[in-house]
């Protein structure tokens, strides 16, 4: 907050180690030896998305900052670093022009934009695709700071109200940022407590964290400026400025902070014992910032290598049913335009799972682009070796995390993890759909038990269940939003006492796939009884 608070509370923080640098190298090994074959065998990076490479899996957990100008994200910055880092300044007017990666070196150096993007060593390769206008308005700054060898800090330009700086930028910043927060562990909005308003650019931005929700934390800064009566009137003014923009069930977490490199005399000392306590919280999150963000990364490649293995029966059911010599071009055809019947016999065939299947529209486009006489055969070995990563590699990375679990007594409003407080809006579960899917996806003997089985194991169960507050981080690093987790919570949540069996952890996890697969729509308003064991 001011000197002597700010300097105290950024010494603790940079003490913070993070354990699972161990837990990201076992998992590249894995993903390279057993996942990626699979990926290069069957095109998959035609269909969906290029191999990871090693920066990608060994990035370091990212917090991206965005607020319009002068809210204090760069201050922000050079608090928690407790010094400078190359090419920062700050000022009343826009002086971070740029985005800039502020991470640790062995020595304070800048690397442009063109240079960083193309860099093996560093996790910005697929920025190129905004253009040389963004690239060189990308830096990435490094100095040697214990806080940044656990953590990268995003900064971004300040957005200003009108339409000036949205036509001399020269690239889509919505689209950038969208970019940057789905790699981003945590994204922290920032508000000045004197200018409140929102403006389109900024609100663009924001629309375009959808999906990102529960990574989203607001910054009230510069709380000091106001008295305690004028703060409470402004805090009630961005809640409901913000509920315009951010459509969700849970209350937005805010923090009333004032960060400052050299506090000014004219502050208000009413609410410093609160200010302090709030920064307090804020720590706290950074501070949990490595495990979360590395239980977040082994569910990615989890749901990555699922999506490889169902690709990979696809392409080889499509290759198998090619004639040998006549009729290729009419047999391709044929395939392409039944495409949702050849998915459903290689449901049958595998006993995959329909919500891991990727969508058919989309599908059916990639596929244009190939001869399926020239698909990989289906090569066990390189499927037996996937299928070791998912049932056994995985899920023992998964028990290296500490879980605490202190808090096994649930109030009847906690009942839910993902629901805000009584009476927050958008968490009935009056929902439609289920009709995209076929009908026997509605039955127990269509979840994947053996899939669940190790995962549930590994959030050490008591009295064979699972606690809403020892679930959330899991299902949440799944990336769906916190409403439609409120809903399948709801759903597989049968005996309604705010835990999960087994039986009820394969459901839920049955329930996410079908909405991966088919969107929200298809999560009926009630479970189904055939989908009791």
């Amino acid at each position: 907050m001011g000197n002597k608070s700010g300097s105290h509370s950024s010494s603790r923080l940079s003490t913070i180690k993070d354990d699972y640098r161990e837990v990201y190298r076992d998992l590249t090994q894995i993903y390279k030896r057993k996942i990626r074959p699979l990926e290069t065998t069957y095109n998959f990076e035609g269909f969906h998305s290029a191999p990871l490479t090693e920066s990608d899996i060994l990035a370091k957990p990212m917090v991206l900052l965005l607020g319009q100008y002068s809210t204090g994200k760069t201050t922000f910055i050079k608090h928690l670093i407790e010094s400078d880092y190359p090419g920062s300044h700050i000022g009343v007017e826009p002086t971070t022009d740029r985005f800039v990666a502020v991470m640790n070196g062995p020595e304070p150096r800048v690397i442009p934009g063109n240079a960083a993007a193309v860099s093996a060593d560093l996790p910005f390769r697929g920025l190129d695709r905004f253009g040389q206008a963004f690239l060189t308005r990308f830096q990435v700054s490094q100095c040697p700071n214990s806080l940044l060898e656990n953590m990268t800090l995003i900064d971004t330009p300040g957005i200003l109200a009108g339409d000036k700086q949205r036509v001399e930028r020269g690239y889509d910043f919505t689209k950038t940022i969208e970019w940057f927060a789905q790699r981003s562990d945590l994204i922290l909005l920032f508000f000045d407590s004197h200018k409140l308003d929102i403006s389109d650019e900024f609100k663009s931005s924001i629309v375009a964290l959808k999906g990102q929700e529960e990574k989203v934390r607001v910054i009230l800064n510069k709380s000091d400026m106001v008295d305690q009566q004028q703060l409470m009137r402004v805090y009630g003014a961005l809640m409901w400025s913000l509920g315009k923009v951010i459509q969700t069930p849970e209350v937005m977490r805010v923090y009333l902070c004032s960060f400052w490199l050299h506090r000014p005399v004219n502050v208000y000392e009413d609410c410093r014992a609160l200010l302090e306590k709030e920064q307090t919280d804020l720590l706290k999150d950074l501070r949990e910032l490595p495990r979360n963000a590395a239980i977040r990364k082994v569910n990615e490649i989890v749901k990555r290598a699922r999506l490889a293995r169902v690709h990979a029966y696809i392409i080889g059911h499509l290759r198998k049913e090619m004639p040998a010599v006549l009729g290729k071009r009419n047999r391709q055809r044929e395939l392409t335009q039944n495409l949702e019947g050849e998915f459903l016999k290689v449901q049958q065939i595998y006993s995959v799972p329909a919500g891991d299947f990727p969508n058919v529209a989309a599908f059916r486009q990639c596929l244009e682009a190939y001869k399926f006489e020239n698909f990989a055969k289906i090569s066990q070995p390189v499927l037996a070796s996937a299928e070791e990563a998912l049932s056994v590699d995985l899920p023992k990375i998964m028990t290296r995390f500490p879980h605490h679990m202190n808090n096994l007594l649930i109030e009847s409003t906690q009942k839910n993890p993902f629901l805000g407080p009584p009476g927050a809006e958008g968490h009935n579960s009056n929902l439609n759909g289920g009709d995209t899917v076929p009908p026997s996806y509605w039955h127990f003997s269509s979840v994947d038990k053996a899939a669940a089985r190790p995962i549930f194991l590994s959030l050490n169960p008591r009295e064979g269940k699972i606690n809403g507050l020892t679930a959330k981080p899991y299902l949440m690093s799944t990336g769906l939003s916190v409403e439609v987790l409120a809903k399948i919570w709801a759903l597989a949540d049968w005996t309604s006492d705010g835990h999960l069996s087994e039986d009820e952890f394969a459901v839920a996890l049955h329930l996410i796939r079908a909405v991966e697969s088919g969107g929200e729509s298809v999560l009926p308003a009630k479970l189904p009884e055939t989908m009791l064991p």
